[in-house]
């Protein structure tokens, strides 16, 4: 990999002084840019003033896994300190893991940017994976964890670009205790992987500790030696850390740098941004939050912590900003390239562009890469509205085309290769999925720019109703701020822009009613967007008193089992009577749980009522998991009194559970069917696999072909006749990823896994109930195929019991069609498409009359015409003209402007149905000259009859749900006519 080339301007960011100091001692290190030989600690480490140097020097931390501790240091470590060399970001997260695996700490993977929880859209933060663990719901599997986790938060969007340290992506490098160390070991291992691990110099590390919070305080000034002056009491609002009105919560204490310590260290202001750059935080996770406010010790003490690996890796790069850093600055590099500017050249506003596509190229990237695609709703929109705005900052920008020749072709696949190529270490997969990353990003570009283009058109009318408004008032043109962000915000327009040409056709724009619009979506983002929720309830109760459920269903489909807990409306009750809804909680069940798109199981629990006769208890019609393995059966009291303790006989009911393992063995040979015929790159974006049918969602950018629709059946119909053995083994992830194995959409693995294999044809990791042999799946058939979002398909299908459901349902129609058509069923399309010309004929027929029959009330109320303005030149009509339907009513105003000629005007209304309202207007262009537009008039009328409608300046159309309006709504029309014509035309 070529060395990273960052600009000359940001090499002197610190005064040219050495920022991190290095003495004799020499280890060779990788850093992902370089190999070098560098060295890792000084006694300038430590703050001047706090100790003498002599101490400072007999000082260092020695961290075993389970304590930290402060050592004497030997004196081979004393010396000078050596020529500072450049830290890779690569390199700056993989010391971190490193640091706290020495320390006992499981690394873990980053979880996915679509995060398996209801309370938040995206992962905002690194502890969100472990918030079951946090809450109590889930055991903990491991004391300790440490993660690199990606991250997504658009609620500052605004700011990105215009600050040194605000991002939309970016990673959280984390380590986590459940239960196990706490507040000592957190401070000091914090501490060492500063200044020791990373070589942050001691006396430009200022702290902050919750202002109530005087252990924090005692262990960094006592225990750290961080000077007192250097440590920062903060409120509530800045240092105690809550997830919600209730929930865990606790202190938290934050590592700053200091990037001017010459100022000094009176009235200093850690929310300096210009100072002060916050880059780490511990939050000592130690009580509970109640509804009354007040504040109960935590059972199991947590830490939770969060270093920003970007603004890390601005202090050790020594540059001015996270986007001048190896994680960003190739990206602003290329985009720059595609600008044809220099970003060292670029002024502010420029630069201020370039951060953005930089920023935002890397959260699209990661979230196609988990399988978020461009919409109009919830996660989708995110990444369109990041697009979007992308896309109007390379125009801003200046980029044309795709840099390669083509002018028309999109920009931001060019600058995502880059992205890709980062991504190395980041994120394996995403080069993998590279070509559907590329393809859905050149796809919503240039879709979007045909809506930059309406955009325009759109701003270009709203001027010029602006400039008539002021003219018409003697007021200065102003474009309201309403209009502005309805531009911005849904048209992808940047308020610069619109103030720009706004100020070339001489009108102003209303910032404050822009901002006021601004400030009202950005405070709805941040309430639905910023905050992890967490809550303790009887859930968390319940989780420490029942245990983990024992799944028999793979074996059997049936157990006696023991009824752990019983609950009512999600509350625990001992024993529940005939009647009632219930939730049960077993010790064992033969019964599956919804997961991995695959629906609970259906059946009874039963038990003996003392007179050896078996009785039902609970029919149960759905099965959930809770509470991490606990299974939830629901259903209702049939018969009898169910208590907690009794045992019961659960049984599944095995037709329908055979339904479900064919459609979920089915559903695994559509996907290798799909990846055979349509390639390899299409993937699952979710699953459905119910009694009656399955669905498959799957990324791909068209709709399937018929022919390719029959060959992925004959596929499929040919599998199921080889009568092929399927394979089940549970094995290491690694491993099952090695072999090939293929991971289902949003489900979430342990490091042993489930792989369900059909030999030769699909192998997926799956938690799901299967056939033992393909031949039992029958027969499969396609029920439809379509497009539920931009870039995603959606298959449903149906296979077994379902399918011979489906084909005779289909032969009994068949049938009943041909009888009545009296044809057989090979004639049955020849004899449908000659009845549908039939039909068109005839509606063409009436459609003609109709409109001749318009024609004939229109030359009878022609002569209703009256003269307007000075000269009595202008024929003016409005008249109502019954229940003539919409086509017709065009008809006759067409005939009428014709007859009354230039020039004239001619609004028409009519009711053509019950709750019906039809309008036209049709202007000649000696009207039309005068600066009257029929499209603009007829929207308010229309309005009146509670509806709207427009059209071209000379002819347009409208409708409405009022037709008890219609006539006053036309009397308006008659009077503004006769006003305007009068005005314009004297």
């Amino acid at each position: 990999m070529k060395s990273l080339k960052l600009p000359h301007s940001l090499h002197s960011s610190h005064g040219g002084k050495t920022l991190i100091p290095f003495p004799n001692r020499k280890l060779a290190l990788s850093t992902g840019l370089f190999t070098r030989t560098i060295t890792l600690f000084s006694p300038s480490i430590f703050p001047s003033g706090h100790c003498d140097l002599k101490e400072a020097r007999r000082m260092q931390f020695s961290m075993s896994s389970t304590s930290a501790s402060i050592q004497p240091m030997s004196e081979e470590l004393m010396g000078e300190t050596s020529k500072d060399l450049p830290v890779s970001g690569d390199s700056i997260r993989r010391r971190f893991l490193s640091f706290y695996a020495s320390r006992g700490h499981k690394v873990l993977p980053s979880a996915s940017l679509v995060p398996d929880d209801p309370t938040v859209l995206l992962t905002i933060a690194g502890m969100l994976q472990f918030k079951p663990i946090f809450l109590g719901k889930v055991p903990r599997q491991v004391p300790r964890a440490t993660t690199a986790q990606r991250c997504i938060r658009t609620n500052d969007v605004e700011n990105v670009g215009r600050t040194a340290r605000h991002h939309t992506f970016f990673e959280m490098l984390g380590n986590f205790s459940f239960g196990d160390y706490f507040k000592k070991e957190a401070i000091k291992w914090a501490w060492e992987l500063s200044t020791i691990e990373f070589g942050l110099p001691a006396n430009r590390l200022w702290i902050s500790v919750y202002e109530n919070d005087d252990e924090a305080f005692k262990i960094w000034h006592d225990e750290v030696g961080v000077p007192t002056e250097r440590i920062k009491r903060m409120g509530e609002d800045d240092n105690f850390w809550t997830s919600g009105v209730t929930g865990p919560c606790g202190p938290c204490s934050e590592i700053y740098y200091d990037f001017h310590p010459e100022r000094g260290i009176l009235d200093t202001d850690l929310g300096d941004d210009t100072r002060f750059i916050e880059f780490y935080n511990l939050v000592f996770m130690q009580y509970n939050k109640k509804e009354d406010g007040s504040l109960e010790p935590l059972k199991q003490r947590n830490i939770d912590t969060g270093l920003g690996l970007e603004r890390v890796a601005r202090i050790l790069q020594k540059v001015s900003s996270n986007y001048e850093t190896d994680l960003i600055y190739p990206i602003i590099e290329k985009t720059s390239e595609l600008a044809n500017v220099s970003y060292a050249l670029a002024d502010d506003h420029m630069k201020m562009n370039l951060k953005i596509i930089g920023d935002h190229l890397r959260a699209i990237v990661y979230l196609i890469s988990d399988g978020v695609f461009p919409s109009n709703i919830g996660r989708g929109y995110v990444v369109r509205r990041l697009i979007r705005r992308a896309v109007r900052t390379g125009r801003l920008l200046g980029i044309k085309g795709d840099g390669r020749g083509n002018l028309e072709g999109a920009f931001l696949p060019v600058i995502a290769e880059k992205v890709i190529e980062l991504s190395t270490h980041i994120d394996v997969d995403v080069k993998d999925r590279s070509p559907r990353i590329l393809e859905e990003l050149k796809r919503e570009e240039l879709r979007f720019v045909q809506t930059l283009e309406r955009g325009e058109k759109l701003l270009d009318e709203m001027l010029i109703d602006a400039l008539s408004r002021a003219k018409e008032n003697g007021t200065a043109p102003c474009l309201s701020g309403k209009d502005a962000f309805l531009l911005y915000d849904t048209y992808g327009f940047p308020v610069e822009i619109t103030k720009e040409v706004a100020e070339e056709r001489g009108a102003s724009i209303d910032m404050n009613g822009f901002d006021i619009e601004m400030e009202n979506q950005r405070r709805q983002s941040q309430a639905a967007h910023s905050a992890v929720k967490l809550d303790v309830g009887n859930g968390a109760d319940l989780a420490e008193n029942v245990a983990d459920t024992e799944f028999l269903g793979y074996n059997s489909l049936y157990a006696k089992a023991v009824v752990e807990s019983l609950l009512v409306n999600g509350s625990p009750v001992i024993q529940v009577s005939e009647g009632s809804d219930v939730e049960v909680l077993l010790n064992k069940t033969p019964f599956y749980a919804e997961s991995g798109g695959q629906i609970g199981d259906n059946g009874f629990l039963y038990f003996n009522d003392g007179e050896n006769q078996q009785k039902a208890v609970v029919e149960i019609k759905d099965v959930q998991k809770s509470f991490g393995n606990i299974y939830v059966h629901k259903g209702t009291i049939r018969e009898g009194v169910l208590e907690v303790g009794r045992e019961v006989e659960a049984a599944v009911d095995p037709k329908l559970r055979q339904r479900a393992k064919v459609h979920h063995t089915a559903t695994h040979l559509l996907q290798a069917a799909l990846k055979k015929v349509v390639g390899q790159e299409t993937s699952q974006a979710g699953s459905l696999v119910a009694f009656d049918r399955l669905r498959f969602d799957f990324n791909f950018p068209r709709s399937l072909l018929d022919s390719e629709l029959v060959e992925i059946e004959g596929l499929i119909n040919s599998w199921i006749g080889a009568a092929t053995n399927l394979q089940t083994k549970v094995m290491l992830l690694a491993d099952a990823k090695k072999a090939g194995a293929i991971a289902m959409f949003g489900e979430k693995y342990g490091e042993q896994v489930r792989v369900v294999e059909v030999p030769g044809v699909s192998m997926e990791l799956c938690g799901g109930t299967h056939v033992s042999n393909t031949s039992e799946i029958r027969g499969f058939k396609i029920i439809s195929e379509q497009g539920i979002a931009s870039g995603i398909r959606r298959i449903e299908a149906v296979a077994g019991e379902a399918f011979i459901e489906y084909v005779n349902a289909r032969d009994y129609h068949m049938k009943n069609l041909c009888s009545t058509l009296k044809v057989k069923a090979e004639d049955v399309t020849t004899r449908v498409e000659n009845l549908l010309e039939e039909l068109r004929m005839a509606r063409n027929e009436v459609s003609t009359l109709r409109a001749k029959a318009a024609e004939y009330k229109a030359s009878i109320i022609a002569s209703n015409a009256f003269p307007v303005g000075a000269s009595n030149k202008i024929r003016v009509l409005v008249e109502c003209m019954d229940d003539t339907d919409a086509d017709s009513l065009r008809s006759a105003a067409e005939y009428l402007v014709d007859a009354l000629q230039d020039p004239a005007a001619v609004v028409l209304g009519s009711c053509p149905g019950e709750g019906k309202v039809s309008l036209v207007a049709a202007f000649t262009p000696g009207v039309v000259d005068l600066g009257i537009q029929a499209g603009k008039f007829i929207g308010p009328i229309a309005k009146l009859c509670g509806g709207g409608g427009g059209g071209r300046p000379n002819f347009a159309q409208a409708g409405g749900r009022k037709p008890e309006n219609l006539s006053s709504a036309l009397e308006k029309a008659r009077s503004e006519l006769v006003t305007i014509l009068t005005e314009k035309a004297s």
